[in-house]
Parts: structure tokens; C-alpha cells; sequence
């Protein structure tokens, strides 16, 4: 598999086009990442939402249109890609598969694990496709997705933090915004990252 990116928008959210034997899974086409994707996708098959915040899905509906791929994203987020809530014009999509937590999606032969993590939103995930994990904006490099804004808990973020720490195994994590990262390097700071939720 090989792995292209570019961050995108005001917000630089990185937009990733991953490479498979059958195709190019597109995670997270936010704002202003449709001419990167149309440009650098080859043979694309799908679109992964890691959660519904505008900038992590603004291009959806462009891209699906003119590519004619279905989009996937847990089944608690789909809320998000319907509406425009917080009234900033996001072009409104509409998910073809709601995915949930431990089912393994097959998409033209890859096999895609959506990895529950909610906090930052309801539906927040971890997106694990091979030796990549496309982490959103649940883990960030030595930080972690906010969990004070519409739809967000700080009580549920420490839950999932929890279930972050208690992973036995490593992999290269690739987040929705800066530099990749480790699932053991950030397990390294989860302590820190609960208590300073709990110190809100």
C-alpha cells in the first residue's frame, strides 16, 4: 500500500489517498481536498470519514458526485454529513455504509476496521486498514481532540482514552491534523491527557 497526503483548508486537515491492490481509499476530503484528490487518485473506490466535523467531510459530496464512490462513516456520525448543524455551508452528503465497531467492512477486497473511539463526537474513530491507522481527531501527536465542543464529552473522551491505553499492540498512527505518530508513543501520555480533561 502506499500512502499520499495533504493538508487542506484553513484548519490544515490532512486529506489521505491510500493506495490498495484494488483502488484509492479516500480519508477524510475536507475543505478545498477535492482538486487533490481528482488529481491524485487514480483508480478511487471509496471515501472513509474518521467523523463528521466540516473539515474532515467538506468535499464529500463533490467527490461522490463526480466519482461516483460511496462513503462510510460510524453510524453515530451520519448526523453530521445530513445537516449543515453549525450553519457554516458544508455541501450536505449523505453515508452509504454505517459502520460499527468491531465489523470488519470489506471494500473491494481490503479489509477496513472502524475503531470506536467517540468523545471529540459521537462516532469518532480510529480507521485501521493494514499496517495504517488513520487516528482523526481522537489522537493527534502528543495531543488529543477537543472535547468541549456541540456533541463532545469529556466524560466519554476518558472512557476512550482508557480503551486507547489498553491496547496490546503497535502500529504508525496518521491523524487528522500535524505529523504522524505511534499508538505506544501516545499511550505514553494518556495519564496527562485525562488529567487535564478532569482539570476542566
Amino acid at each position: 500500500m502506499k500512502l499520499n497526503f495533504k493538508p487542506c483548508g484553513d484548519l490544515g486537515t490532512n486529506c489521505y489517498i491510500l493506495s490498495t491492490k484494488s483502488g484509492d481509499i479516500i480519508i477524510d476530503p475536507g475543505m478545498n481536498a477535492a482538486s487533490f484528490v481528482l488529481e491524485n487518485a487514480k483508480n478511487p473506490i471509496a471515501i472513509l470519514n474518521t467523523h463528521g466535523h466540516y473539515d474532515h467531510v467538506w468535499s464529500n459530496k463533490e467527490l461522490k458526485e463526480k466519482l461516483n464512490i460511496p462513503i462510510y462513516i460510524h453510524k453515530e456520525d451520519a448526523f453530521f454529513l445530513e445537516r449543515d448543524i453549525f450553519g457554516l455551508g458544508v455541501p450536505t452528503s449523505e453515508a452509504d455504509f454505517l459502520c460499527e465497531e468491531g465489523i470488519m467492512v470489506d471494500i473491494k477486497g481490503v479489509e477496513v476496521k472502524f475503531m470506536h473511539f467517540p468523545g471529540h463526537t459521537p462516532g469518532c474513530s480510529m480507521i485501521e486498514i493494514g499496517d495504517f491507522i488513520f487516528s482523526g481527531d481522537f489522537i493527534f501527536k502528543n495531543s488529543i481532540g477537543r472535547s468541549d465542543l456541540p456533541y463532545s464529552s469529556d466524560e466519554v473522551m476518558l472512557k476512550s482514552l482508557k480503551k486507547f491505553r489498553e491496547l496490546d499492540f503497535d502500529k504508525k498512527l496518521y491523524p487528522g491534523h500535524g505529523e504522524s505518530t505511534t499508538i505506544k508513543n501516545e499511550q505514553k501520555n494518556t495519564d496527562y491527557f485525562s488529567a487535564q480533561i478532569r482539570m476542566i
